[in-house]
């Protein structure tokens, strides 16, 4: 009893079983040789057989055959090199279909002796490459009806259709897997999705009333097996059909990512492989839902509002791909993406977006704003990772992006200019129109493929672009750039300078100048300010250290020299060593004074309080003057024109 108990609880640590342990390995797929379990035929009837193969050079033009087993082997009934046993010669043909990947196999006027397992197989008899098939032949009335044959490549598409009848149409629909316990529920109407199958599949009603569709993608191994499409509820009411699908490997089939990871504010790029039979497919590009798929794009100009701007496709028929990139990523992009097209042979694939946090390569300002006639600069700056790769901009539309010309091509309209020194891609308008609003993508290229971009909306306002703000002449100037760099657009900077400056001048001839009326309080409290600096100064004079220099003797603090000095070296670099000032004619020349001349020099020597005084005496005159002038200004000018002096004094 204890042992049971204990193995009771080592079973409820075991995991759920998952598809790839429910499902046959591939291992478990003995022969890609592929074809019905079983068919059914009536007496004097006819029966077909279907088997399918690897589309290889050798199987395409190898030996197929069709051979009953015995205790003995397995006797070849007839094959492609022409050869039919006796007893069914006029009544037994085999067809072989390269392009289709398949050969056929008729019987008629069925026996009771016509009935057993047979082969079908490609080569040697018995070498491996063949395949299983039951034959039941019956009276009738009635004949079962065998299952619907699926032979698919791995990583590819599976597409199946069912239909039950108008008196389905509401009726729940669903696809489910045989087991050993029963059917396994893959996909219902109600949006009940099986979670191996999440992303990968999809369950459509189609036309007439009561047909459904069903499309797995990504299939693999574990996908292979007799599947149930049917209206109802499986073993209870309703009815079924018989999917038969096998999974083969196919010859250097190329294999898309199942999933993408993108980040946030950054770009992603979805390659979408198809097999075209007609030069006019459509391609569009969806977001699975579970119970349908949303377009998002087409290649005839379609665009869904909620991305306009964002995505973009691009068709390359040379080797059969388009190519669809999305845009300003966000956390409500994750989820499941699918390439679709039209033709009868649907190249359908499904890919998961995955949304993570980080920083973009490429970055600047996502929104910018400028008005008729202005100029301005677009900017794109990219990492290091980038500097070998091919940079552009372009103009979105709903039908693409059309690059735009490089500054280098020497064309008129805004142009493309690479600044490499701070890893900046500018795209310039030296006039903007109203006609040039809308989106602006900035992207890198390598090796012909697509890679990372960034979307701009660049909003074009009414007005002149005089009165434009001067925010766009810098328009997201990368926060790295080095020192010394001149932004593009300088040349309009000057422009703007020199209109103010004839703007000033005009002023100037009608009336005061507003400079001067402002600058000369400006001045009077400069002045004041350098009195009382000088007083200050003057009162220091006995405890400051005397420096002599050749002839020139002047007080001055030591701690004052090394500042002035510290402050030379950091922001005089350019200014020459050996240049110095030269001593004007208020300079004081000390010379040693003669003996007798002391007491007088003496005697007349001021104290500290007198001098104090009178430089308070001459500031006061001073700014007083200066005030006066300055109130004066240009209205002391007189009002009528000068006397002609005609040369005389």
């Amino acid at each position: 009893m204890t042992l049971l108990v204990v193995f009771a609880v080592l079973l409820t640590f075991i995991p759920a079983e998952s598809a790839s342990s429910r499902y046959l390995p591939k291992a478990a797929i003995s022969s890609p040789v592929f074809g019905p379990r079983q068919v059914y035929g009536l007496l004097n009837g006819s029966v077909t057989v279907k088997c399918f193969y690897p589309p290889t050079r050798v199987n395409r033009h190898d030996r197929k055959y069709w051979c009953k087993q015995s205790s003995m082997g397995c006797t070849t009934i007839i094959s492609t090199n022409g050869y039919t046993t006796k007893g069914y010669q006029g009544r037994a043909s085999i067809t072989d279909y390269p392009q289709a990947e398949y050969f056929q196999i008729d019987i008629s006027k069925l026996t009771e002796a016509d009935a057993g397992t047979y082969q079908c197989g490609v080569g040697v008899n018995g070498r491996g490459l063949s395949h299983r098939v039951g034959l039941d032949v019956s009276e009738g009335p009635h004949v079962p009806e065998g299952a619907e044959l699926f032979y698919v490549g791995l990583h590819s598409t599976l597409t199946m259709s069912c239909s039950f009848g108008e008196e389905y149409v509401s009726t729940r629909k669903f696809l489910c897997k045989m087991e050993k316990n029963g059917c396994h529920n893959i996909v219902d109407s109600y949006g009940t999705i099986d979670n191996d199958y999440t992303g990968r599949v999809l369950l459509t009603n189609e036309e007439p009333p009561g047909t459904f569709s069903i499309v797995i993608t990504q299939m693999g191994w574990e996908d292979s097996g007799l599947y149930l499409c049917g209206a109802g509820t499986y073993g209870e009411n309703g009815e079924t059909k018989e999917l038969d699908v096998h999974v083969y490997e196919k010859a250097k089939a190329p294999q898309e990512k199942p999933t993408i990871i993108g980040v946030k504010g950054s770009s992603v790029t979805f390659t979408c492989r198809y097999e075209s039979l007609r030069r006019s497919s459509l391609k569009y590009w969806c977001k699975w839902r579970g119970t349908g798929c949303a377009r998002i794009i087409d290649s005839l100009g379609f665009v869904s509002p909620l991305y306009e701007g964002r995505v973009a496709i691009y068709d390359n028929p040379a080797n059969k791909t388009f190519t669809v990139i999305l845009n300003q990523l966000k956390d409500s992009d994750q989820g499941y993406y699918w390439c679709m097209t039209d033709e009868e042979k649907e190249q359908q694939s499904s890919t998961e977006l995955k949304i993570i946090d980080g920083e973009p390569g490429l970055t600047g300002k996502t929104e910018v704003e400028a008005q008729v006639g202005s100029r301005v600069d677009l900017t794109c700056s990219y990492p290091c990772k980038y500097y070998s790769y091919q940079k552009y901009w372009c103009n979105w539309t709903n039908t693409g992006c059309t690059p735009m010309p490089a500054s280098d091509q020497k064309q008129a309209g805004p142009d493309v200019t690479c600044v490499t020194d701070n890893k900046t891609v500018i795209l310039t308008f030296n006039s903007v129109a109203k006609s040039d609003q809308g989106w602006y993508w900035c992207g890198v290229k390598h090796n012909g493929l697509f890679g990372e971009t960034m979307a701009v909306y660049l909003e074009v306002t009414g007005g002149s672009g005089a009165s434009r703000s001067l925010d766009l002449l810098n328009v997201d100037t990368p926060s790295h750039a080095e020192p010394g760099l001149i932004p593009q657009g300088g040349d309009h900077s000057d422009a703007e300078v020199r209109s103010a400056a004839a703007s000033e001048s005009s002023d100037q001839s009608h009336g005061p100048s507003k400079i001067t009326l402002i600058m000369a309080p400006v001045a009077a409290v400069f002045l004041v300010l350098a009195t009382a600096f000088a007083i200050f100064k003057y009162r220091q004079m006995k405890r400051s250290d005397v420096v002599s220099v050749g002839s020139y003797r002047t007080n001055i603090s030591m701690s004052d020299f090394e500042s002035v000095k510290e402050y030379s070296a950091s922001n005089n670099a350019c200014t020459k060593e050996s240049q110095e000032t030269q001593i004007g004619g208020d300079e004081f020349i000390t010379t040693a004074a003669a003996p007798d001349k002391a007491a007088e020099t003496k005697k007349a020597k001021r104290n500290s309080k007198e001098d104090a005084d009178l430089a308070y005496s001459t500031y006061l005159l001073t700014s007083s003057s200066i005030a006066q002038s300055g109130a004066g200004g240009a209205s002391a000018a007189p009002a009528v024109p000068p006397q002609t002096w005609d040369g005389k004094i």
